[in-house]
């Protein structure tokens, strides 16, 4: 199977949802379905029902977690430097609009947009990968062509 790569603070984020579930989403679970059971008829057991759905997710994640981290390449970023790769920050100016943007390049899992991680498969970063300061990328995304310019690379 593929390596999935992950900064390590993307691994540990992982890491501590995993224990939360497992340690208290988990029996949470299990004492809901435990007291939905004692109210009786459990075809009309509404709690019942809803504690199960939430059970087959809360186990369904913590399999797909598990897998994650078996399958985890840890890759520290604080040793890296030079052109855009995994784990860069860099900043960014779009050519038309002159809006400034940060974003840090992680693997899927870690990937938040609203707080600056983009996912390594996204179009832009994809664009970047192998680009150094100053130049310039252009990038087909969803809303059309854009042009950035790379404005600084940073690893840490």
């Amino acid at each position: 199977m593929e390596k999935i790569p992950l900064t390590r603070a993307g691994f540990d984020k992982i890491d501590a949802e995993l224990k939360h579930l497992k340690s208290v989403e988990r029996p949470a679970i299990i004492e809901a379905i435990a007291e939905a059971r004692a109210l009786g008829d459990l075809s009309e057991n509404a709690e019942y029902h809803s504690a199960k759905e939430k059970q087959s997710f809360i186990e369904g994640r913590i399999k797909e977690l598990e897998g994650v981290m078996g399958l985890a390449d840890v890759i520290d970023v604080a040793k890296m430097s030079g052109t855009v790769k995994f784990g860069a920050t860099v900043e960014l100016v779009d050519e038309d609009t002159d809006e400034e943007k940060t974003y840090q390049i992680v693997g899927e899992y870690e990937a938040d947009l609203e707080n600056g991680k983009l996912n390594i498969k996204s179009p832009l970063a994809r664009g970047l990968i192998g680009k150094d300061e100053g130049d310039s990328v252009e990038v087909r995304t969803p809303g059309g062509l854009r042009s950035y310019e790379i404005l600084s690379i940073t690893y840490k």
